[in-house]
Formats: C-alpha cells, sequence, structure tokens
C-alpha cells in the first residue's frame, strides 16, 4: 500500500470483453511499462552509436585499449539501472505530470556524474567525448520518446481506453460528485472513477448511485468494496465520519493488498511549487504559498515578452505583409481591427488583430444573438456570416492574432495570460472572476491549448484563474510549445 496525494499521476483504462476488470488494469499498466523498457534500450543504443561515429567516425580508437564493443552494452544495462532505481518505471509517476521527466533527467545525469568520477579515479581511457555526446542525446532522446509514448496513452485515455487505474471514491456524497467530477475534467490523466463509498448515514436499502458512479459500500468495508469492483486505487475525500484514526487504519487493512490509497484535500486548482507539505506532530501540514504578482520573476516575464515579440514581429514580417493584402484584395475595409479591450488593473487598450469580419460586424451581432453557441458573457458561432473568406483562414490558424505582437511590444500584453475580455463583459463580472485582472492578458494561454471556442464559459475561467494562480516562466514556455500543436490542429477554432 502507498499513500499519496492525488496529485499522484493515474490513469484510465478501458477493459476488454470478458476478462475481469482488477486484471486488465495491471495487464495494461506492465505492457505499457515494456514499451517504454524497450523505446528507451532503443533510444540508449542509438545514442551511443551516435557518440561513437561522431567521436571517432569510420576510424577505430587509437592509442586506446578500451572495448568499447563491451563499454556500450555496459552503459546500456547502468542506464537502465539508473532509471529504475530512480523511480521512472514507478506507476504512480509514469503518463502524469512533470516528475517524470525530472526522474529521466536526474538518473541520466546523476549515471554521467558517477561515471566521470569513476574514470577519473580508476583512470580509465574511456573518451570523454563519446560520453559527452552518448549522454546528450541520450538524455534528450529519453525525454522525446517519453513524451511521445505518453501523447499516444493520452490519446488513448480520452477515448476510454488504455491502461489505467480504477478508482473507488471515499466520502460524503457532495464532496465525491465534486472529486468525481474534477477527476472527468481531464479524462487523459487517468483517473476513472469506478465506484463510491459514503458513510452509513446516507446508504439507502436499495441500489444507489451518485449520478453514474455505483454506490459500492459504506465506511465500514472499504477494502471489501474495492476488491469486489476491481479497484486499485482508494480516493480519500472529505468526511467528517473518517477521522484521522479510521484514516490510518484504512492504509492498515490496504496493506499488502495491492490497492493504492491517496488522500483528496479540499484544495484544488494549486500547482505543485506553491504547495509544500510539513510534518508536524504526526500531521502532514500543507502550506500554500501566496501568488506571485509582483517581483523579479516578473520583471523577467517582461523582459522575455518584449524581447520575443520584436523578435517575432522582425522574422514575420513578410507573412504579415501577405496577410495584410490577401485583406485588402478580399472585401472593403481597413485590414487592421481595433477592438477596446481589459487588461491588467482594469486598464482598457486597443487589442490589435487582422480584420477577419465585414465592416459592419458589430451592427450585426444584435441580430445574431439568438445564436449563440456558447454559454457565459462571450458570443461565438461556428459559422458566422460575418466571417470573410479570408477570415475563416485566418482564425483556424490563428494568423489574426499576429498583430498582438505589437500589443505586447507595448507592454499591454504578454504572450501567455488570461484572454483578454471586453469592457461588456467585465462590467459583469462577479466574485472571483475579476481575478483575472490582476496580470496581463496573453496572445495565448491555457484557454487556448485546452479547447479554445469549445471550451464552457465556466471552464474558460478556471483555465485562466488556474493560470493566475500558478503562473511561472517554465509554464509559460510550456504553454507556448503547446499553442503551436492546437493551432496546427485547429481545435477550438472558429
Amino acid at each position: 500500500m502507498t499513500a499519496a496525494t492525488l496529485s499522484t499521476p493515474a490513469s484510465r483504462s478501458g477493459k476488454p470483453a470478458g476478462r475481469p476488470a482488477g486484471l486488465v488494469t495491471r495487464a495494461d499498466e506492465r505492457s505499457y511499462i515494456r514499451v517504454l523498457v524497450v523505446l528507451d534500450t532503443t533510444v540508449l543504443i542509438i545514442a551511443l552509436l551516435v557518440g561513437y561515429v561522431t567521436r571517432f567516425g569510420d576510424d577505430q580508437p587509437s592509442g586506446t585499449e578500451v572495448p568499447y564493443v563491451l563499454v556500450a552494452p555496459g552503459l546500456v544495462l547502468a542506464w537502465l539501472v539508473s532509471l529504475k532505481a530512480l523511480g521512472c518505471y514507478d506507476d504512480r509517476v509514469i503518463g502524469y505530470g512533470a516528475d517524470e521527466y525530472r526522474r529521466v533527467s536526474s538518473a541520466s545525469l546523476r549515471l554521467a556524474g558517477a561515471i566521470a568520477i569513476a574514470g577519473y579515479i580508476a583512470d580509465v581511457g574511456v573518451s570523454r567525448g563519446f560520453l559527452g555526446i552518448s549522454f546528450a542525446v541520450g538524455t534528450v532522446g529519453l525525454e522525446v520518446a517519453r513524451f511521445a509514448a505518453r501523447k499516444r496513452l493520452h490519446r488513448a485515455r480520452s477515448r476510454g481506453a488504455g491502461w489505467s487505474r480504477k478508482v473507488l471514491v471515499v466520502g460524503d456524497t457532495a464532496h465525491v460528485l465534486e472529486l468525481v467530477h474534477t477527476l472527468r475534467r481531464e479524462p487523459y490523466a487517468g483517473y476513472h472513477v469506478v465506484g463510491a463509498c459514503i458513510p452509513d448515514a446516507l446508504l439507502a436499502p436499495v441500489a444507489q448511485r451518485l449520478g453514474d458512479v455505483p454506490v459500492v459500500g459504506s465506511f465500514r468495508g472499504i477494502p471489501e468494496a474495492a476488491t469486489a469492483i476491481g479497484a486499485d486505487t482508494v480516493a480519500v475525500t472529505a468526511s467528517g465520519e473518517l477521522t484521522a484514526a479510521r484514516l490510518r487504519r484504512l492504509g492498515w487493512q490496504l496493506e499488502g493488498t495491492g490497492v493504492d490509497l491517496v488522500v483528496a484535500p479540499a484544495l484544488t486548482d494549486v500547482a505543485g511549487p506553491r504547495i509544500h507539505t510539513r510534518p508536524v506532530a504526526g500531521l502532514p501540514l500543507i502550506h500554500v504559498e501566496a501568488p506571485e504578482f509582483r517581483g523579479a520573476r516578473k520583471l523577467v516575464k517582461g523582459f522575455v515578452d518584449r524581447s520575443a515579440s520584436s523578435l517575432a514581429l522582425a522574422l514575420l514580417l513578410p507573412l504579415i505583409a501577405f496577410i495584410a493584402l490577401a485583406i485588402k484584395l478580399d472585401s472593403r475595409g481597413p485590414v487592421l481591427f481595433r477592438q477596446v479591450r481589459v487588461g491588467r488593473g482594469g486598464q482598457e487598450f486597443g487589442v490589435f488583430k487582422f480584420r477577419t469580419m465585414v465592416v459592419n460586424a458589430d451592427a450585426l451581432l444584435a441580430e445574431l444573438a439568438a445564436r449563440n453557441e456558447t454559454d457565459g458573457l462571450m458570443f461565438k458561432m461556428r459559422d458566422d456570416p460575418r466571417v470573410t473568406r479570408v477570415g475563416r483562414l485566418l482564425r483556424k490558424w490563428s494568423l489574426d492574432e499576429l498583430p498582438q505582437l505589437v500589443n505586447v511590444l507595448l507592454g499591454q500584453m504578454s504572450l501567455v495570460g488570461p484572454r483578454p475580455p471586453l469592457p461588456s463583459e467585465v462590467a459583469r463580472y462577479g466574485g472571483d472572476v475579476a481575478r483575472r485582472l490582476l496580470v496581463k492578458p496573453g496572445m495565448t494561454g491555457l484557454w487556448q491549448v485546452s479547447g479554445r471556442s469549445d471550451l464552457s464559459w465556466e471552464d474558460g475561467i478556471r483555465l485562466d484563474l488556474y493560470y493566475v494562480e500558478n503562473w511561472s516562466l517554465a509554464a509559460d514556455l510550456t504553454i507556448l510549445w503547446k499553442t503551436f500543436g492546437a493551432v496546427l490542429n485547429s481545435r477550438g477554432a472558429y
């Protein structure tokens, strides 16, 4: 039995008909791990070949008695052992989250350091150029291979197939429903809820369901319920009846059963770097750092934004000129469209975009209001008659937003941030939604890489608020990278 917070990586699986649910999960898990081992081994062999050919070419190494034909297999084996030792094949790490990538890099760097020290002490004549190139290529290759394997796994999970953990959720009815909703919001993460246990007082004499989740027992028989439905993970959420003593006893009961225990705190949408666990008197207290809205990191972010936007404008100038010409030839009106949006602190500014609609688009909006296809405060239509022919292509590939690089250069926007809202939207903001204005709006953000116009208003706001609270330069780079994929797939673009 292992205990962890709910951020522990897991998965979502589909099972072939006619096979026991629990067995299918473990079989799929082992199959995925075997694929990772094969991928890692292949990458390492290629890396050593690249290192050897780059260092020595077609010539045999001269002036040394080192048998590279034996060194290479030994290095591959040592590398795989290092990956295993640092938990790179741990089912709680692989498949979701950044910890898998960190462990792979750490295993590679530690092995490289150990070999360098051992080689210096033993005075072994293995070429440092060979080792340096091999480790550089191998480390990058391992990360790329893991990324490709994970993407394939995520696609399978989103279809309801692939390796997964089956989860039994334990807690009060309201908290169970909330946790189920949270887990299903990101199906590629892989938590597949198969049942729930609720307090005795809430049990009915007939079979119950919470939504589409069957109630399979009470707090008195959690291990038996997990076994009965083939669950390999018990996720405990808030409940007044589930005291610390009962939770500790549950952990003891699950020992040796192969069922993992995870605890879901009532804290959501807070990124890992802001969370620190400190044991006090045997109680793991979770410390949550306040969001950072100013300081040195913000200055660095502003510098990166302006530097990158100026470089991008210079490189994309020919494309911008071509788009401007196409818009001019396609329809009557200006090339650029300037619209008032609200930025950080509620300050209004004019956002620049390539014009994708007819010149009287705003006047026609009232006639189309009844055909709005989204909820909340935004207006979206898949086949908006106001959009021009060139405009449809620009929107499909998000090229209409290129002029916003000027807004970034002027310091009004950031490359990554919440969607820039209209003044009419801000006027109707209530409660927590106004926190979106604590940071600069962005050309792209979590809303774009997560579905853009396909998202509901609630999900879009949730993603924006998550970014506001948990932004980091590393996260910005990840979002920028994912933006290219979202644009190429044209997902949610209309």
